[in-house]
């Protein structure tokens, strides 16, 4: 059903971008919206979570980083959309398809959950460099490459701002 749901395109969608490439880059969308969502709700974990005498900031912190996230996730559903492709939206099919990992029943210390997020972050950073670049050299679809590189570009700032924490 999954492969069903990211293969189904609609095809009177004339923008310069052929239906197979655009099912590509669909796809690369749908496992990006499925590590957001992961990434989310690792930190919204994090934030209902956390203790320690740095309460206070890192609860907000990390509110302000899932805050980032959720408009990220919508943006990405979106522009899966744009491109005439649906989006996957079930905890089930982010989990099958997601390149980031749970870790459920583990309530580390404020510590290792910034260094946590941070490793994830990091890993969406390289998924998004590669899936930039493919979209604009294997599929021809400069505007998912821009809109990639713009969400690489706030991962790398909020990977900054875990760093920081951890300096």
């Amino acid at each position: 059903m999954l492969e069903k749901q990211i293969n189904e395109m609609k095809e009177n969608i004339d923008i310069g971008i052929e239906a197979e490439n655009r099912k590509e880059v669909v796809g690369i969308l749908n496992i990006l919206l499925a590590d957001e969502y992961l990434l989310f709700t690792k930190t919204r974990n994090y934030h209902w979570n956390v203790v320690g005498k740095d309460f206070k900031e890192r609860h907000e912190f990390f509110q302000q980083q899932y805050e980032k996230l959720d408009v990220m996730i919508d943006e990405i559903a979106e522009r899966t959309r744009q491109l005439g492709g649906a989006t996957v939206a079930t905890m089930n099919e982010f989990m099958r398809i997601t390149n980031l990992k749970e870790k459920p029943g583990e309530y580390p210390s404020d510590l290792k959950m910034i260094s946590n997020l941070l490793t994830d972050h990091e890993s969406t950073i390289k998924y998004l460099r590669k899936s930039a670049d493919k979209c604009d050299q294997e599929y021809n679809d400069m505007g998912t490459n821009d809109f990639l590189i713009g969400l690489m570009e706030t991962h790398e700032k909020m990977a900054w701002m875990l760093r920081t924490h951890l300096d």
